[in-house]
C-alpha cells in the first residue's frame, strides 16, 4: 500500500474530498506545517551562497537544518493522524453486547482518545516551531523570496490552529479529566502569542515588499 505522503496531490485531494473519514483536518494541519517548513527551507536555499547575504550565511545554514528536520517530522504526522483516527474508529466498532465487552470497549476508546489527543498536540507544537522559524527567514532571508517567508508563517499558523481544534474535540470526550486538562493547558501554552507572532511576520514581510 502506498503511504499517504507518497500519493499524488490529486489523489490526496480526491480522498480528502470523499466520504471517507481519513484523511481529514488533522492530516491537513500536518501538511500545512510541512509546507511551512518547506517554504522556510526554500528561503534558506535561495539565500545561502549569495555574497550580499554572507553575514547571515551561518544563520541560514542553521535555520535550514532545523526546517528540514521539522519538515520530515510534520510529513510523518500526516500519516500519524490517519493511523490514530482509524485506530479510534476500530475501537468504537468493538463488540458491546455484554457488560465485559462494554468495559473493554470503553477502556480501548479512552486509550485511543488519549493518543488521538497527543498526535494533534504534537502537530500544534511543531507548527508553532515552523512559525518561529519563518520569522527568522523573514528577518534574514533574501529579499527576492521574502514573500515565501510570509507564506510560511501563514501556513504554520493555519496548521497550528487546525491541530488545536482536533485537540479540543478529543479532550471533550475524555473521562480522564487530569489528562484532558493537562493536554488543553499544554495546547494553550503553544497557542499563546501565536496570533501576534503570525501578524508580526506578515507585517515584517509586507514592509519589505
Amino acid at each position: 500500500m502506498i503511504e499517504i505522503k507518497d500519493k499524488s496531490l490529486q489523489v490526496f485531494l480526491d480522498e480528502l474530498a470523499s466520504r471517507a473519514a481519513t484523511p481529514g483536518g488533522g492530516s491537513v494541519a500536518a501538511l500545512l506545517g510541512a509546507q511551512a517548513a518547506a517554504l522556510v527551507s526554500m528561503v534558506c536555499h535561495l539565500t545561502i551562497g549569495k555574497p550580499s547575504y554572507a553575514e547571515v550565511e551561518a544563520d541560514m545554514q542553521a535555520l535550514l537544518a532545523k526546517s528540514e528536520a521539522l519538515r520530515e517530522q510534520l510529513t510523518g504526522m500526516i500519516k500519524a493522524d490517519v493511523d490514530v483516527f482509524n485506530k479510534l474508529m476500530a475501537c468504537y466498532g468493538m463488540p458491546k453486547q455484554s457488560d465485559d465487552e462494554k468495559a473493554v470497549r470503553s477502556e480501548a476508546i479512552q486509550l485511543a482518545l488519549q493518543e488521538a489527543t497527543q498526535v494533534p498536540l504534537a502537530c500544534a507544537r511543531a507548527c508553532r516551531e515552523a512559525l518561529e522559524l519563518s520569522k527568522i527567514a523573514a528577518e534574514k532571508g533574501s529579499i527576492g523570496v521574502i514573500s515565501d517567508a510570509g507564506a510560511a508563517a501563514m501556513a504554520a499558523y493555519g496548521g497550528m490552529k487546525t491541530a488545536a481544534l482536533n485537540v479540543y474535540i478529543n479532550t471533550g470526550s475524555l473521562k480522564d479529566q487530569a489528562f484532558a486538562q493537562a493536554s488543553v493547558e499544554g495546547l494553550e501554552a503553544v497557542l499563546t502569542g501565536s496570533g501576534q507572532l503570525a501578524e508580526d511576520v506578515y507585517q515584517l514581510v509586507k514592509a519589505k515588499l
